[in-house]
């Protein structure tokens, strides 16, 4: 079952259950899923859908930042709440450790040795570790390993 699949069959169920939350956090996610088959006039795959997540969870989070420094919790709140039902349908982030271990992994196959090859490193972690780990933790575990 693709993810868009089971988002459509979750938003039934959150309109049954009468969960406003959810179903609109998962409204949110089909409207940015539409708004670029739209514009772009392309069918989205699994991995496009959770780059849109992702993208999602990155706009929730600043703007609850800025929610809390206008001393507005009730909208930051809000914000958090839809960054959790996000998060449900991305796959299981790596841990720490997980993560540093498939980064040494990627440097021995690059075979870099300093800061200078940060870029190799980075172009590979970021693809083979898309939707798994966020592209703020990739970088800052290559800066520590390298570093």
């Amino acid at each position: 079952m693709s993810l868009k699949e089971i988002l459509k069959s979750d938003l039934k169920d959150a309109m049954r259950a009468k969960e406003v939350k959810k179903r609109d956090s998962i409204r949110a996610i089909n409207t940015m899923i539409k708004q670029i088959e739209v514009d772009e006039r392309k069918d989205l795959n699994d991995g496009d859908v959770i780059k849109l997540i992702q993208k999602g969870i990155k706009q929730r989070q600043e703007a609850a930042v800025q929610y809390k420094d206008a001393n507005r919790e009730d909208l930051q709140i809000v914000e958090e709440e839809q960054i959790k039902i996000f998060e449900h349908y991305l796959p299981k982030q790596l841990s720490d450790a997980q993560l540093s271990q498939k980064i040494k992994e990627i440097i021995s196959k690059v075979g870099a040795s300093s800061l200078k090859d940060m870029g190799k490193v980075m172009g590979l972690a970021s693809k083979d570790l898309a939707g798994v780990a966020d592209g703020k933790r990739i970088n800052e575990a290559v800066k520590k390993i390298l570093g």
